[in-house]
């Protein structure tokens, strides 16, 4: 693996204020478009490329689109939303938050009674506990457009009223015992997603089950009653699967499509810096039973940098480049290291290479 090139990811005011750009959690390309998700709002944002390049140096011109515009948010639309993943397939994308509880932190400065107390208060953020379906539509100048309906297409969600993806997971043998726990805390802790054909896979941050990851997948439909609404259509009589993954201790911060494999970026389930790797699981998209994966089937691609405190690896996206004989990631990192932190307010993602 070699980091190739930096692009620069340019926000606008508002986004910086609210340290969008220094809290990427989610990356996926559609054309000459990104999009990108910070985990601190309910929002997702389109950039496009500048110039007209193949090899593109930057993105900018955001688009912020609020999802509660075109989704029903179960806690509104000032509480975040944690988004941590973003999938484009077939005319849809998809949003996904983290579904994990919240410990409070330790502050600077607070009396040793304070911060025992901020440690033993867990939170629930209902935002956090939702997947969004919206509608791309070509727009006025040609670039994608999400929108609450396209004819027969609406915009829609899971989670909210009892059939969030934790939900689905109470009564699960393995799951189940980690619904209680924070994120953070080896909890439920979603951080990726993918989307091909009619299926959906989210990748588990946590919980790590002696050092094997997990991931779940569901098969998202319209709701009968409510066209606005997703249920899981069943698998094999169950409305989910679950596939676990020798990462070697590892959890998932993101996956994509490529083919029919999947990639993973893998990273450590608790607040630790690295190793951080993109790991490959062939033919995953087309499985057709439940996955028990060694580390003989998966392929690590690579290493990616990590920082001591910063440059966290959070997104990665496919890039649509013609040369066959390499696989090119764009990276986005939360917590970038000052020296990410561009003069006009940027910020800057890597394009990492991999033989094939």
């Amino acid at each position: 693996m070699v980091v190739e090139r930096q692009v620069e990811l340019v926000f606008g005011q508002e986004s910086r204020e609210a340290g969008t750009h220094t809290n990427l959690s989610a990356v996926r390309q559609d054309g000459r478009c990104l999009w990108v998700a910070g985990d601190e709002t309910a929002t997702v944002e389109r950039l496009t490329a500048a110039g007209d390049g193949e090899r593109v140096a930057g993105y900018g011109g955001q688009l912020t689109v609020p999802l509660a515009d075109l989704v029903p948010l179960p806690a509104g639309r000032d509480e975040e939303a944690d988004i941590e993943g973003l999938a484009r397939a077939d005319g849809w994308l998809w949003a996904i938050g983290s579904h994990s509880l919240k410990r409070k932190k330790i502050k600077d400065g607070q009396s040793a009674a304070k911060a025992r107390r901020r440690l033993a208060t867990v939170v629930r953020e209902d935002n956090r506990f939702i997947l969004a379906r919206i509608p791309l539509v070509a727009g006025a100048d040609g670039l994608p457009e999400p929108v609450r309906r396209d004819g027969g297409r609406t915009a829609a969600v899971l989670g909210g009223r009892g059939d969030s993806i934790t939900d689905l997971l109470a009564g699960d043998p393995h799951l189940a015992p980690f619904l209680h726990l924070p994120g953070k805390d080896n909890g439920v802790d979603i951080e990726g997603v993918a989307a091909h054909r009619d299926r959906l896979y989210a990748g588990l941050r946590g919980p790590v089950l002696r050092g094997w990851a997990v991931v779940v997948e569901i098969r998202p439909e319209t709701h009968p009653d409510d066209p606005h609404r997703l249920r899981p259509r069943p698998i094999d009589g169950e409305p989910y699967r679950t596939h676990f993954l020798d990462l070697d201790g590892l959890g998932v911060r993101d996956m994509c499509p490529h083919g029919d494999d999947l990639l993973l970026l893998t990273g450590p389930s608790m607040d630790l810096d690295g190793p951080v790797r993109v790991v490959r699981w062939p033919g995953a998209a087309v499985a057709d039973s439940p996955g028990v994966v060694p580390a003989s089937d998966l392929e690590v691609l690579g290493e990616l940098p990590y920082g001591q405190g910063d440059d966290h690896a959070e997104g990665i996206a496919v890039l649509d480049e013609s040369d066959a004989s390499a696989l090119r990631l764009l990276v986005v990192y939360d917590s970038p290291s000052p020296a990410r932190l561009t003069e006009r307010g940027g910020v800057l993602a890597d394009v990492v290479a991999f033989k094939l």
